[in-house]
Protein backbone atom coordinates (compact mmCIF):
# COMPACT_ATOMS: atom_id res chain seq x y z
CA UNK A 1 0.00 0.00 0.00
CA UNK A 2 1.79 3.16 -1.15
CA UNK A 3 0.93 6.54 -2.61
CA UNK A 4 3.26 9.06 -4.21
CA UNK A 5 3.11 12.80 -4.67
CA UNK A 6 5.90 15.04 -5.94
CA UNK A 7 6.93 18.65 -6.38
CA UNK A 8 7.09 20.50 -9.72
CA UNK A 9 10.81 19.75 -9.94
CA UNK A 10 10.11 16.06 -9.36
CA UNK A 11 13.11 15.88 -7.04
CA UNK A 12 11.07 15.22 -3.89
CA UNK A 13 8.49 12.49 -3.64
CA UNK A 14 6.23 11.68 -0.66
CA UNK A 15 5.43 7.99 -0.32
CA UNK A 16 2.64 6.71 1.94
CA UNK A 17 3.37 3.11 2.93
CA UNK A 18 2.98 0.60 5.74
CA UNK A 19 5.10 0.95 8.84
CA UNK A 20 8.00 -1.53 8.93
CA UNK A 21 8.94 -2.35 12.55
CA UNK A 22 12.36 -3.64 11.47
CA UNK A 23 13.55 -0.47 9.75
CA UNK A 24 11.30 2.43 10.78
CA UNK A 25 11.52 2.41 14.57
CA UNK A 26 14.23 4.98 15.12
CA UNK A 27 12.95 7.30 12.40
CA UNK A 28 9.41 7.19 13.77
CA UNK A 29 10.80 8.07 17.19
CA UNK A 30 12.48 11.14 15.69
CA UNK A 31 9.17 12.38 14.27
CA UNK A 32 7.39 11.78 17.57
CA UNK A 33 10.11 13.69 19.40
CA UNK A 34 10.00 16.57 16.91
CA UNK A 35 6.34 17.32 17.65
CA UNK A 36 7.12 20.00 20.20
CA UNK A 37 4.51 20.81 22.79
CA UNK A 38 4.73 24.56 23.11
CA UNK A 39 6.69 27.21 25.01
CA UNK A 40 9.13 26.35 27.76
CA UNK A 41 7.79 26.57 31.29
CA UNK A 42 4.38 25.20 30.30
CA UNK A 43 3.14 21.99 31.88
CA UNK A 44 3.27 19.15 29.37
CA UNK A 45 2.14 15.54 29.47
CA UNK A 46 4.53 13.08 27.81
CA UNK A 47 3.51 9.63 26.67
CA UNK A 48 6.12 6.88 26.58
CA UNK A 49 4.97 4.05 24.30
CA UNK A 50 7.62 1.75 25.79
CA UNK A 51 9.20 1.01 22.45
CA UNK A 52 6.07 -0.14 20.64
CA UNK A 53 4.46 2.46 18.33
CA UNK A 54 1.65 0.03 17.48
CA UNK A 55 0.63 -0.47 21.12
CA UNK A 56 -2.34 1.86 20.65
CA UNK A 57 -3.97 -0.45 18.10
CA UNK A 58 -2.27 -3.81 18.65
CA UNK A 59 -5.19 -5.35 20.58
CA UNK A 60 -7.84 -4.44 17.99
CA UNK A 61 -9.27 -7.10 15.63
CA UNK A 62 -7.61 -5.45 12.60
CA UNK A 63 -5.15 -2.61 12.49
CA UNK A 64 -2.68 -0.77 10.28
CA UNK A 65 0.00 1.90 10.73
CA UNK A 66 1.10 4.05 7.81
CA UNK A 67 4.10 6.35 7.49
CA UNK A 68 4.76 9.24 5.14
CA UNK A 69 8.28 9.02 3.71
CA UNK A 70 9.96 11.89 1.89
CA UNK A 71 12.27 10.59 -0.85
CA UNK A 72 14.75 13.16 -2.15
CA UNK A 73 16.68 12.55 -5.38
CA UNK A 74 19.92 14.45 -5.85
CA UNK A 75 19.31 14.69 -9.57
CA UNK A 76 21.76 12.06 -10.69
CA UNK A 77 19.64 9.18 -9.48
CA UNK A 78 22.31 8.15 -7.01
CA UNK A 79 22.19 10.49 -4.00
CA UNK A 80 18.76 9.41 -2.82
CA UNK A 81 17.72 10.08 0.79
CA UNK A 82 14.65 8.90 2.66
CA UNK A 83 13.09 10.54 5.71
CA UNK A 84 9.91 9.63 7.60
CA UNK A 85 7.94 12.83 8.14
CA UNK A 86 4.54 11.60 9.33
CA UNK A 87 2.43 8.67 10.47
CA UNK A 88 -1.10 7.57 11.29
CA UNK A 89 -2.69 4.51 12.91
CA UNK A 90 -6.06 2.95 12.25
CA UNK A 91 -8.10 0.00 13.47
CA UNK A 92 -11.41 -1.64 12.58
CA UNK A 93 -14.01 -3.50 14.64
CA UNK A 94 -17.72 -4.35 14.64
CA UNK A 95 -19.85 -2.45 17.17
CA UNK A 96 -23.44 -1.68 18.07
CA UNK A 97 -24.78 1.42 16.33
CA UNK A 98 -28.40 1.12 17.43
CA UNK A 99 -31.15 -1.33 18.29
CA UNK A 100 -34.35 -2.74 16.86
CA UNK A 101 -37.25 -4.72 18.24
CA UNK A 102 -37.12 -8.45 17.58
CA UNK A 103 -40.43 -10.19 17.09
CA UNK A 104 -40.73 -13.94 16.95
CA UNK A 105 -43.45 -16.58 16.73
CA UNK A 106 -42.63 -18.29 20.02
CA UNK A 107 -45.01 -16.16 22.02
CA UNK A 108 -42.22 -14.41 23.91
CA UNK A 109 -42.58 -10.64 24.26
CA UNK A 110 -40.61 -8.52 21.76
CA UNK A 111 -37.16 -7.49 22.93
CA UNK A 112 -34.52 -5.07 21.66
CA UNK A 113 -31.57 -6.54 19.77
CA UNK A 114 -28.42 -4.75 18.63
CA UNK A 115 -27.87 -3.39 15.13
CA UNK A 116 -24.22 -3.85 14.20
CA UNK A 117 -21.89 -1.94 11.92
CA UNK A 118 -18.23 -2.13 10.99
CA UNK A 119 -16.51 1.02 12.23
CA UNK A 120 -12.95 2.27 11.78
CA UNK A 121 -11.00 4.49 14.14
CA UNK A 122 -8.17 6.91 13.27
CA UNK A 123 -5.59 7.82 15.89
CA UNK A 124 -2.00 8.92 16.32
CA UNK A 125 -1.83 11.30 13.35
CA UNK A 126 1.59 13.00 13.39
CA UNK A 127 3.50 15.18 10.90
CA UNK A 128 6.97 16.63 11.48
CA UNK A 129 6.75 20.39 12.20
CA UNK A 130 9.18 21.17 9.37
CA UNK A 131 6.93 19.40 6.84
CA UNK A 132 3.53 20.76 7.79
CA UNK A 133 1.19 22.68 5.47
CA UNK A 134 2.19 20.38 2.61
CA UNK A 135 -0.95 18.23 2.70
CA UNK A 136 0.85 15.26 4.23
CA UNK A 137 -1.65 14.85 7.05
CA UNK A 138 -4.53 14.86 4.57
CA UNK A 139 -2.77 12.25 2.41
CA UNK A 140 -2.27 10.01 5.44
CA UNK A 141 -5.94 10.26 6.40
CA UNK A 142 -7.13 9.59 2.84
CA UNK A 143 -4.84 6.57 2.51
CA UNK A 144 -5.89 5.00 5.80
CA UNK A 145 -9.52 5.54 4.75
CA UNK A 146 -8.83 3.59 1.56
CA UNK A 147 -7.82 0.63 3.71
CA UNK A 148 -10.95 1.10 5.81
CA UNK A 149 -13.15 0.86 2.70
CA UNK A 150 -11.25 -2.11 1.32
CA UNK A 151 -11.77 -3.92 4.63
CA UNK A 152 -15.52 -3.20 4.59
CA UNK A 153 -15.84 -0.48 7.23
CA UNK A 154 -19.02 1.57 6.92
CA UNK A 155 -18.02 4.43 9.21
CA UNK A 156 -14.81 6.05 10.41
CA UNK A 157 -14.42 8.17 13.52
CA UNK A 158 -11.76 10.11 15.38
CA UNK A 159 -11.56 11.53 18.89
CA UNK A 160 -9.91 14.80 19.76
CA UNK A 161 -10.06 17.74 22.13
CA UNK A 162 -12.98 20.03 21.31
CA UNK A 163 -10.63 22.98 21.76
CA UNK A 164 -8.10 21.67 19.24
CA UNK A 165 -9.40 23.89 16.45
CA UNK A 166 -6.81 22.93 13.78
CA UNK A 167 -7.53 19.22 14.30
CA UNK A 168 -11.29 19.72 14.26
CA UNK A 169 -10.95 21.86 11.13
CA UNK A 170 -8.85 19.25 9.32
CA UNK A 171 -11.37 16.47 9.86
CA UNK A 172 -14.65 18.40 9.59
CA UNK A 173 -13.76 20.80 6.77
CA UNK A 174 -11.27 18.83 4.66
CA UNK A 175 -12.01 15.17 5.40
CA UNK A 176 -15.83 15.23 5.59
CA UNK A 177 -16.29 14.32 9.27
CA UNK A 178 -19.10 15.70 11.42
CA UNK A 179 -19.25 16.23 15.16
CA UNK A 180 -20.93 13.23 16.74
CA UNK A 181 -20.55 12.65 20.49
CA UNK A 182 -19.09 14.51 23.50
CA UNK A 183 -18.21 11.93 26.16
CA UNK A 184 -16.54 12.96 29.41
CA UNK A 185 -13.21 11.52 30.51
CA UNK A 186 -13.13 11.39 34.32
CA UNK A 187 -9.69 11.17 35.94
CA UNK A 188 -8.88 10.63 39.60
CA UNK A 189 -5.43 10.50 41.25
CA UNK A 190 -4.43 7.45 43.26
CA UNK A 191 -3.96 8.51 46.88
CA UNK A 192 -1.48 7.11 49.37
CA UNK A 193 -4.44 6.01 51.51
CA UNK A 194 -7.13 3.50 50.66
CA UNK A 195 -10.66 4.63 49.85
CA UNK A 196 -13.24 2.95 52.10
CA UNK A 197 -15.93 0.82 50.46
CA UNK A 198 -19.35 0.49 52.11
CA UNK A 199 -19.74 -2.68 54.16
CA UNK A 200 -23.26 -2.94 52.74
CA UNK A 201 -21.79 -3.84 49.37
CA UNK A 202 -20.19 -7.14 48.43
CA UNK A 203 -17.78 -7.02 45.48
CA UNK A 204 -16.96 -10.23 43.61
CA UNK A 205 -14.73 -10.93 40.62
CA UNK A 206 -16.46 -12.62 37.69
CA UNK A 207 -14.96 -15.24 35.45
CA UNK A 208 -14.48 -14.05 31.84
CA UNK A 209 -17.35 -16.29 30.70
CA UNK A 210 -19.73 -14.92 33.35
CA UNK A 211 -18.65 -11.38 32.52
CA UNK A 212 -19.24 -11.96 28.82
CA UNK A 213 -22.69 -13.40 29.48
CA UNK A 214 -23.62 -10.43 31.67
CA UNK A 215 -22.38 -7.85 29.20
CA UNK A 216 -24.01 -9.48 26.17
CA UNK A 217 -27.39 -9.87 27.88
CA UNK A 218 -27.55 -6.46 29.51
CA UNK A 219 -25.39 -4.11 27.44
CA UNK A 220 -25.22 -5.43 23.87
CA UNK A 221 -27.60 -2.69 22.64
CA UNK A 222 -25.40 0.06 24.11
CA UNK A 223 -23.80 2.27 21.47
CA UNK A 224 -20.23 1.22 20.51
CA UNK A 225 -20.54 -2.13 22.32
CA UNK A 226 -17.88 -4.35 20.62
CA UNK A 227 -19.01 -7.61 19.08
CA UNK A 228 -15.72 -9.18 20.17
CA UNK A 229 -16.27 -8.38 23.85
CA UNK A 230 -14.95 -11.86 24.64
CA UNK A 231 -11.56 -10.86 23.18
CA UNK A 232 -11.51 -7.79 25.40
CA UNK A 233 -12.39 -9.70 28.56
CA UNK A 234 -9.87 -12.47 27.88
CA UNK A 235 -7.04 -10.11 27.00
CA UNK A 236 -4.03 -10.26 29.33
CA UNK A 237 -4.40 -6.51 29.98
CA UNK A 238 -7.86 -7.00 31.44
CA UNK A 239 -7.47 -7.23 35.21
CA UNK A 240 -10.99 -8.50 35.74
CA UNK A 241 -14.69 -7.70 35.80
CA UNK A 242 -16.11 -6.86 39.21
CA UNK A 243 -19.74 -6.98 40.33
CA UNK A 244 -21.11 -5.01 43.28
CA UNK A 245 -24.01 -6.78 45.02
CA UNK A 246 -26.05 -6.10 48.15
CA UNK A 247 -24.63 -7.71 51.26
CA UNK A 248 -26.21 -11.11 51.69
CA UNK A 249 -26.96 -11.75 48.02
CA UNK A 250 -25.63 -15.18 47.05
CA UNK A 251 -23.91 -15.37 43.68
CA UNK A 252 -24.84 -18.57 41.87
CA UNK A 253 -23.54 -17.84 38.40
CA UNK A 254 -24.50 -15.49 35.59
CA UNK A 255 -27.54 -17.52 34.48
CA UNK A 256 -29.12 -17.32 37.90
CA UNK A 257 -28.20 -13.65 38.24
CA UNK A 258 -29.75 -12.70 34.90
CA UNK A 259 -33.00 -14.46 35.85
CA UNK A 260 -33.14 -13.19 39.42
CA UNK A 261 -31.00 -10.05 39.81
CA UNK A 262 -31.05 -8.05 43.05
CA UNK A 263 -32.78 -4.69 43.09
CA UNK A 264 -29.48 -2.81 43.04
CA UNK A 265 -26.21 -3.84 41.44
CA UNK A 266 -23.31 -2.44 39.40
CA UNK A 267 -20.57 -3.86 37.21
CA UNK A 268 -17.16 -2.58 36.12
CA UNK A 269 -14.06 -3.91 34.35
CA UNK A 270 -10.46 -2.76 34.80
CA UNK A 271 -7.90 -2.45 31.98
CA UNK A 272 -4.18 -2.27 32.74
CA UNK A 273 -2.69 0.54 30.65
CA UNK A 274 0.41 0.60 32.84
CA UNK A 275 2.05 -2.19 30.84
CA UNK A 276 1.29 -0.51 27.50
CA UNK A 277 2.44 3.08 28.04
CA UNK A 278 3.56 5.46 30.76
CA UNK A 279 2.70 9.12 31.29
CA UNK A 280 4.77 11.91 32.79
CA UNK A 281 4.04 15.58 33.50
CA UNK A 282 6.98 17.84 32.69
CA UNK A 283 7.61 21.54 32.97
CA UNK A 284 6.54 21.90 36.62
CA UNK A 285 8.40 24.35 38.83
CA UNK A 286 10.29 23.26 41.95
CA UNK A 287 7.52 24.86 44.02
CA UNK A 288 4.83 22.71 42.41
CA UNK A 289 6.94 19.61 42.77
CA UNK A 290 7.54 20.41 46.41
CA UNK A 291 3.87 21.00 47.14
CA UNK A 292 2.92 17.71 45.45
CA UNK A 293 5.55 15.84 47.45
CA UNK A 294 4.29 17.43 50.67
CA UNK A 295 0.73 16.20 50.01
CA UNK A 296 2.03 12.64 49.55
CA UNK A 297 4.11 12.77 52.73
CA UNK A 298 1.17 14.01 54.79
CA UNK A 299 -1.11 11.40 53.26
CA UNK A 300 1.33 8.59 54.12
CA UNK A 301 1.91 9.82 57.68
CA UNK A 302 -1.75 10.46 58.45
CA UNK A 303 -3.73 7.98 56.29
CA UNK A 304 -6.65 8.06 58.73
CA UNK A 305 -7.23 11.71 57.77
CA UNK A 306 -7.81 10.65 54.14
CA UNK A 307 -6.14 13.75 52.79
CA UNK A 308 -6.23 14.17 48.99
CA UNK A 309 -2.73 13.91 47.60
CA UNK A 310 -1.10 14.24 44.20
CA UNK A 311 0.76 11.10 43.05
CA UNK A 312 4.23 11.13 41.48
CA UNK A 313 3.01 12.51 38.17
CA UNK A 314 6.33 14.30 37.59
CA UNK A 315 7.95 10.88 37.15
CA UNK A 316 6.71 8.19 34.72
CA UNK A 317 3.46 6.70 36.01
CA UNK A 318 0.86 4.21 34.85
CA UNK A 319 -2.92 4.19 34.91
CA UNK A 320 -5.89 1.84 35.05
CA UNK A 321 -8.84 2.36 32.72
CA UNK A 322 -12.30 1.58 34.11
CA UNK A 323 -14.73 0.47 31.41
CA UNK A 324 -17.99 -1.40 30.98
CA UNK A 325 -19.63 0.46 33.87
CA UNK A 326 -23.30 -0.25 34.25
CA UNK A 327 -25.97 -1.53 36.57
CA UNK A 328 -29.55 -1.21 37.70
CA UNK A 329 -31.67 -0.03 40.59
CA UNK A 330 -32.43 3.21 42.45
CA UNK A 331 -29.10 2.93 44.32
CA UNK A 332 -27.12 1.92 41.24
CA UNK A 333 -24.85 4.97 41.33
CA UNK A 334 -23.94 4.25 44.96
CA UNK A 335 -22.92 0.73 44.04
CA UNK A 336 -20.90 2.14 41.12
CA UNK A 337 -19.18 4.53 43.52
CA UNK A 338 -18.30 1.55 45.70
CA UNK A 339 -16.76 -0.16 42.68
CA UNK A 340 -14.73 2.96 42.01
CA UNK A 341 -13.32 2.85 45.54
CA UNK A 342 -12.40 -0.79 44.97
CA UNK A 343 -10.73 0.10 41.66
CA UNK A 344 -8.79 2.94 43.29
CA UNK A 345 -7.43 0.58 45.92
CA UNK A 346 -6.51 -1.95 43.25
CA UNK A 347 -4.61 0.77 41.36
CA UNK A 348 -2.84 1.70 44.60
CA UNK A 349 -1.66 -1.90 45.01
CA UNK A 350 -0.41 -1.87 41.41
CA UNK A 351 1.40 1.45 42.01
CA UNK A 352 -0.53 3.39 39.39
CA UNK A 353 -0.72 7.18 39.37
CA UNK A 354 -4.33 7.67 38.26
CA UNK A 355 -7.53 5.85 37.36
CA UNK A 356 -9.71 7.03 34.49
CA UNK A 357 -13.02 6.24 32.86
CA UNK A 358 -15.06 7.66 29.99
CA UNK A 359 -18.83 8.06 30.07
CA UNK A 360 -21.55 9.54 27.91
CA UNK A 361 -22.44 13.18 28.49
CA UNK A 362 -25.95 11.94 29.36
CA UNK A 363 -24.85 9.23 31.79
CA UNK A 364 -25.79 9.75 35.49
CA UNK A 365 -22.38 8.25 36.34
CA UNK A 366 -20.84 11.52 35.16
CA UNK A 367 -21.87 13.07 38.48
CA UNK A 368 -21.58 9.94 40.63
CA UNK A 369 -18.02 8.80 39.82
CA UNK A 370 -15.40 10.67 41.91
CA UNK A 371 -12.96 12.64 39.76
CA UNK A 372 -10.83 15.77 39.77
CA UNK A 373 -12.09 18.43 37.37
CA UNK A 374 -8.59 19.78 36.85
CA UNK A 375 -7.54 16.39 35.46
CA UNK A 376 -10.77 15.57 33.60
CA UNK A 377 -11.99 16.85 30.24
CA UNK A 378 -14.61 16.58 27.51
CA UNK A 379 -13.80 14.55 24.42
CA UNK A 380 -15.09 15.22 20.90
CA UNK A 381 -15.85 12.31 18.59
CA UNK A 382 -16.26 13.08 14.89
CA UNK A 383 -17.67 10.55 12.44
CA UNK A 384 -17.78 10.01 8.69
CA UNK A 385 -19.75 7.66 6.48
CA UNK A 386 -17.29 5.92 4.18
CA UNK A 387 -19.73 5.07 1.40
CA UNK A 388 -23.21 6.07 0.32
CA UNK A 389 -23.98 2.66 -1.16
CA UNK A 390 -24.57 1.11 2.26
CA UNK A 391 -28.10 0.35 3.37
CA UNK A 392 -29.49 2.69 6.02
CA UNK A 393 -30.59 -0.44 7.87
CA UNK A 394 -32.81 -0.34 10.94
CA UNK A 395 -31.32 2.79 12.50
CA UNK A 396 -30.89 4.91 9.41
CA UNK A 397 -27.78 7.03 9.02
CA UNK A 398 -25.82 6.58 12.26
CA UNK A 399 -24.37 10.08 11.92
CA UNK A 400 -27.84 11.56 12.45
CA UNK A 401 -28.82 9.45 15.45
CA UNK A 402 -29.36 11.01 18.86
CA UNK A 403 -26.95 10.12 21.69
CA UNK A 404 -28.12 7.47 24.10
CA UNK A 405 -27.92 7.46 27.86
CA UNK A 406 -24.72 5.41 27.78
CA UNK A 407 -21.85 4.46 25.50
CA UNK A 408 -19.48 1.52 25.75
CA UNK A 409 -15.91 2.77 25.64
CA UNK A 410 -13.45 0.21 24.34
CA UNK A 411 -10.33 0.21 26.59
CA UNK A 412 -8.17 -0.82 23.64
CA UNK A 413 -8.56 2.74 22.34
CA UNK A 414 -7.80 4.75 25.45
CA UNK A 415 -5.25 7.13 23.96
CA UNK A 416 -7.68 9.13 21.92
CA UNK A 417 -5.86 12.40 21.24
CA UNK A 418 -5.30 13.44 17.65
CA UNK A 419 -2.51 15.87 16.86
CA UNK A 420 -3.08 18.28 14.01
CA UNK A 421 -0.44 18.53 11.38
CA UNK A 422 -0.58 22.23 10.53
CA UNK A 423 0.34 24.12 13.67
CA UNK A 424 3.22 23.68 16.11
CA UNK A 425 0.95 24.64 18.99
CA UNK A 426 -1.82 22.20 18.13
CA UNK A 427 -0.58 19.18 20.07
CA UNK A 428 -3.13 19.50 22.84
CA UNK A 429 -3.32 16.60 25.20
CA UNK A 430 -6.48 14.58 25.51
CA UNK A 431 -5.49 13.79 29.08
CA UNK A 432 -5.98 17.40 30.18
CA UNK A 433 -3.70 17.36 33.21
CA UNK A 434 -3.53 20.84 34.73
CA UNK A 435 -3.53 24.10 32.79
CA UNK A 436 -4.45 22.90 29.27
CA UNK A 437 -1.42 20.64 28.95
CA UNK A 438 -0.02 19.50 25.65
CA UNK A 439 1.35 16.18 24.56
CA UNK A 440 4.00 14.44 22.61
CA UNK A 441 4.79 10.77 22.40
CA UNK A 442 8.31 9.46 22.72
CA UNK A 443 9.24 5.84 22.29
CA UNK A 444 12.16 4.00 23.84
CA UNK A 445 12.90 1.55 21.08
CA UNK A 446 13.53 -2.04 22.01
CA UNK A 447 13.97 -5.16 19.95
CA UNK A 448 10.62 -6.89 19.69
CA UNK A 449 10.46 -10.08 17.70
CA UNK A 450 7.21 -10.95 16.00
CA UNK A 451 6.20 -7.27 15.86
CA UNK A 452 4.13 -7.57 12.69
CA UNK A 453 1.22 -5.66 11.29
CA UNK A 454 -2.10 -7.40 11.33
CA UNK A 455 -4.08 -6.39 8.26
Amino acid sequence: MAEEGGSDAAEVVFVIREYNPKTDGERVEQVESSCEVGPNGELSLYTDLLGDPICRVRNSPAYLMLVAEMVTNGGDGVNETKEIVGMVRGCIKTVTCGKKISRNNSGDPPKPVPVLTKVAYILGLRVSPSHRRLGIGLKLVCKIEEWFRETGAEYSYIATDDGNEPSVSLFTEKCGYSKFRNPSVLVHPVFAHRIPVSNRINIIKLTPSDAESLYRHRFSTTEFFPRDIDSVLNNHLNLGTFLALPKGYIWAGSSHFLKNPPENWAVMSVWNCKDVFKLQVKGASKLRRGLAKTTRILDRIFPFLRLPSLPKIFSPFGLHMLYGLGGSGPMYTRFAKGLFGFAHNLAKECKCGVVATEVSSEDPLKLAIPHWKVLSFTDLWCIKRLGEDYSDGSVGDWRKSQPGLSIFVDPRELQRQETLTSSPNSNRVAFNSMDQSKVRERGRWRKNKGNRLKV
